[in-house]
């Protein structure tokens, strides 16, 4: 194993489609599968088998189309589960059981009404459970950002030494301050002694707004996966956003030393797959794929950037397959970008007559939420025409 290397685990088919209004149906679960594997993500988790025929159908047939990603399927520590995971993963080429338990004291005893010995035999039985069917099997201590240190650090290494290969530390309820999960994921480097055999992942929610910085902050003290989803969709407030850390890890490669496999390319087009498919549209200001992520409309901003890109984006467009930076005029713009538009829809204007012209396009701007190419020609016809009489 790379020791820089982050291994992406999506979850978009998995924890993105709980989100409510996102249920998919096999051809298009397929469909993304496909795509996420283009995309050069290592792990699909491609559902909760158990959870419906729907979804055991679904993680079959994405199991016999994907060739080269790992396909991984959800189950609770309950045998029954562990099983129907398996059937269901038999068509994988690569395959993985995603199982585990909740760790935290508010799981312990107000979900399992139960206690922590008992839960960590649970913990070791259905890491067992699933050794019997494959040796790439992952452990999640659900509520691990909730959950006691040393406590964890006991149940991480017994499910190591049980056969668990991943071992995932969730923030379920994104509770965790940066430094509070960077530091709970060093806690287990440092205090886990079969910590070596097994790779520690970070599952990080989005109820503060902070997945994505978590996430990188896990990666930072000792985790080498990722568990992410297209457009940050999942429960509640969602998860972290795939787009998100892989720019990230990209963006600060010589600082955090880490790379992943991901075509960053691909990113916008299926940010807009993901979309189209679930139903679900993308905030405009979302990072790396929202619709104004490379827009610009202050003045200010807009002379900079007409300058030299760079003042005011700090990635390409291209690199991430945007369609381009955008130079939106609203009432905040300034003359350099309304020069600039005229020039583009075949004006051309000395800075005398922008002068006048930036006045009738306040005017305009005043009235509207963004002045248009049809209203520049406009204001350009009349101008013109003024001039010459």
């Amino acid at each position: 194993m790379p020791e820089n290397k982050i291994y992406i685990f999506d979850t978009t088919l998995r924890d993105g489609e709980q989100v409510p209004g996102c249920k998919l149906n096999t051809k298009e679960k397929i469909e993304i599968a496909i795509a996420l594997e283009e995309l050069g993500v290592d792990i699909i988790e491609a559902g909760f088998p158990i959870s419906s025929p729907g979804d055991f159908q679904s993680v079959a047939e994405i199991g016999k189309v994907v060739k080269n990603a790992v396909v991984c399927g959800l189950s609770r520590a309950v045998q029954k589960d562990i099983e129907v995971a398996a059937e269901a993963l038999r068509t994988a080429a690569r395959r993985r059981i995603h199982t585990g338990i909740g760790t935290s004291d508010f799981h312990i005893k107000s979900k399992f009404n139960s206690n922590r010995d008992e839960i960590l035999e649970r913990a070791v039985q259905a890491v067992k459970w699933a050794r019997n069917f494959t040796d790439d099997v992952e452990f999640y201590a659900e509520d691990a950002g909730r959950t006691d240190n040393e406590y964890l650090a006991r149940v991480v290494e017994a499910v190591i030494a049980a056969g668990a290969t991943t071992v995932n530390i969730p923030d379920t309820t994104g509770y965790c301050l940066p430094h509070q999960y960077g530091e709970k994921i060093a806690f287990l480097r440092n205090n886990v002694n079969n910590i070596d055999k097994a790779i520690l992942s970070c599952h990080c929610h989005n109820d503060l707004g902070l997945a994505t910085a978590n996430s990188i902050a896990g990666v930072a003290a000792g985790a080498r996966q990722i568990e992410c989803t297209i457009n940050g969709l999942g429960e509640r407030a969602g998860n972290t956003a795939l787009e998100e850390v892989v720019m990230v890890i990209k963006q600060h490669q010589a600082s955090l030393g880490f790379y992943t496999d991901v075509n960053a390319k691909m990113l916008n087009p299926l940010s807009r797959l993901v979309s189209d498919t679930m139903r679900m549209p993308v905030q405009p200001n979302k990072a790396i794929v929202g619709a104004n992520a490379f827009a610009h409309s202050s003045g200010i901003h807009q002379d900079g950037f007409l300058k030299d890109a760079q003042t005011y984006e700090i990635i390409n467009p291209d690199e991430v397959g945007a369609e381009g930076s955008r130079i939106v005029l609203t009432a905040r713009s300034g003359r350099s970008a309304l020069a600039h538009r005229f020039q583009k829809i075949g004006f051309e204007f000395n800075r005398n007559d922008i002068d006048v012209l930036y006045q009738q396009f306040l005017q305009v701007a005043d009235t509207k939420k963004e002045v248009h190419n049809e209203d520049l020609d406009a204001l350009a016809t009349a101008y013109q025409k003024s001039v010459v009489v």
